[in-house]
């Protein structure tokens, strides 16, 4: 897991690679929550999330936004965030080339962030986002959501009310394309304390199946092209 230092509008962001063991592994983005409030990109959640995604094939990256740790510049709302989290994906890309598929994924602000860039990234086809905060931040850019993915959410948290993140998920999980599960993750806070394993568990289930679903969704394509051909 080195050490990555990536050119950013601000100067340096520093981040933490893992590059997949197999060719043509997916790649995946995960964003850590509020740079003001102790958010960083060691946080247990960030931490766990990028883990999963290591554990099922991926190409991962996770880095600091600016003002935090060694990256450079000053929390800017938001807007400066999203800059950072779009070069980081790039950076991600141009290392992996021929990865087959997207994803985004990110735990309170870092969800809030990671939604926007899933807005503006058309090739983003999957996400996880953990207690996003919906009675902080406007969500209504998801109008409607672009890629299917899941929404976690603790029935105790004081930060962020289940409610309302029930409201949203239900807001998004309408489309049939582009489906949103909404998983309740009963007794946990907004840090998840003492149900880290259950988090961690419901979010590896959902990429797992996802995955196999894209891959045999890529085995039958060539074999309706083939059976298309005319025959001698």
């Amino acid at each position: 897991m080195p050490e990555i230092i990536i050119n950013g509008s601000e100067g340096r962001i520093e981040a933490r690679y893992h590059h997949s063991d197999f060719k043509g592994a997916p790649i995946a983005l995960v964003l850590h929550p509020h740079p003001l409030y102790g958010g960083t990109m060691n946080n247990k959640i960030v931490y766990r999330l990028y883990h999963t995604f290591v554990q099922n094939g991926f190409s991962v990256l996770r880095f600091n936004f600016r003002g935090i740790g060694k990256s450079q510049g000053s929390y800017d709302e938001g807007v400066g965030e999203l800059t950072d989290a779009a070069t980081a994906l790039d950076w991600l890309q141009a290392q992996n080339p021929d990865a087959p598929t997207c994803w985004i994924a990110g735990f309170s602000f870092g969800a809030w962030i990671s939604l926007q860039l899933l807005m503006r990234r058309p090739e983003i086809e999957g996400f996880v986002a953990v207690s996003p905060p919906a009675n902080l931040y406007d969500f209504s850019f998801l109008a409607p959501c672009p890629a299917a993915g899941l929404i976690t959410q603790g029935d105790k948290d004081d930060v962020v009310q289940e409610e309302l993140v029930s409201k949203l998920a239900g807001r998004l999980g309408v489309s049939v394309a582009n489906p949103v599960e909404y998983k309740v993750i009963h007794s946990a806070d907004h840090y998840y304390r003492g149900v880290e394993e259950e988090l961690s568990g419901s979010v590896n289930d959902y990429i797992a199946r996802r995955m196999a679903d894209f891959k045999q969704k890529r085995k039958v394509r060539p074999d309706r092209k083939r059976r298309q051909l005319p025959r001698d």
